[in-house]
């Protein structure tokens, strides 16, 4: 069982390879994470890096290296990224189990109350 915080769908790391490959300088990674802001409080982030941080948390997946920071971490623990093709396009989707909302548009959430 891996500690990296998110889980990534088939779907989800096939886009992410695609994505890279056209869009990132070589040896870019993809990094999620989360920053204040949005509609909603807390604003789901995803690009492509090369800077690694102290604090990060690495996963590798058929070829494709995620990176998520720390700070981040406990806020998408447990959360899957998919990505949803459909008739209108495809876009990359967070199914977030600490998100007491989400907005419309799927960017952002109110996170869940600290116990």
């Amino acid at each position: 069982m891996s500690d990296f915080p998110v889980q990534l769908t088939p779907e989800a790391i096939a886009q992410a390879k695609l994505y890279l490959a056209r869009k990132a300088e070589p040896g870019a990674f993809l990094r999620i994470g989360v920053k204040g802001g949005g509609c909603t409080g807390m604003e789901y982030v995803m690009r492509p890096d090369t800077k690694r941080l102290p604090i990060d948390l690495e996963l590798e997946l058929d070829g494709l290296t995620v990176v998520c920071d720390g700070k981040s971490a406990e806020f998408l623990r447990g959360s899957t990224l998919a990505y949803t093709g459909n008739l209108m396009g495809g876009a990359f989707e967070f199914q977030n189990p600490n998100a007491a909302r989400t907005c419309g548009c799927g960017t952002s959430f109110t996170p869940l109350p600290k116990r």
